[in-house]
């Protein structure tokens, strides 16, 4: 599996330094794919309907969720990162850290999938983005492509949960519904206060 792994890794990373355009696109999602995430779930918390707000606080749990578990199995099955134990094209400088699972396929996916459960023709767009973002990494020589899927499985997973416990536990619904609402009625007051 391992050697399939590295050979998976091998045949994208070596597309690197050959195609200018690619290059400069997956440096981007690379480093900073992650800040289209965090501008969309603003843009989406101050849509200010309560089923936005309730699908941000369902894919905050569930990115939080996600990079805990990753957090953990990154500290007991520790892989280091491609450009340690090969030479590869690596585009973006990295710390010499824990490899598995990919933090940033994990994030993206849980949030993508999260939204996917809620708005599905968005959330589509949302995991085509995170797909760039995991390809990215294994382009730019900082994971291994079993990096990213397990990142993105676990990702999806905990999207899925959390999407679960909000639309099946009625306590947990009601419980978020009033700490949104709490949450508009300090925004009015702020609001009034700056008019």
């Amino acid at each position: 599996m391992m050697n399939f792994d590295y050979r998976m890794f091998e045949w994208i990373n070596n597309l690197a330094g050959h195609y200018p355009f690619w290059d400069n696109l997956m440096t981007f999602l690379a480093k900073d794919g992650e800040y289209v995430f965090f501008i969309g779930v603003i843009f989406y918390w101050f849509v200010r309907s309560a089923r936005s707000r309730q699908m941000v606080v369902e894919l905050l749990i569930a990115a939080c969720a996600a990079l805990g578990i990753a957090s953990v199995i990154g500290r007991l099955d520790y892989r280091d990162r491609p450009f340690v134990q090969h030479h590869v094209h690596q585009l973006i400088a990295h710390a010499a850290n824990a490899s598995f699972p990919s933090d940033h396929a994990t994030a993206a996916f849980a949030v993508a999938a999260a939204i996917w459960c809620s708005k599905r023709r968005e959330g589509w767009l949302w995991l085509l983005l995170a797909s760039g973002i995991a390809v990215s990494r294994i382009w730019t020589g900082v994971h291994y492509p079993l990096d990213v899927i397990s990142g993105a499985l676990l990702g999806i997973l905990c999207a899925i949960a959390s999407h679960f416990l909000f639309s099946k536990l009625p306590f947990i619904q009601s419980a978020v519904s009033r700490g949104i609402n709490q949450y508009e009625r300090l925004e009015h007051k702020v609001g009034h206060i700056w008019r």
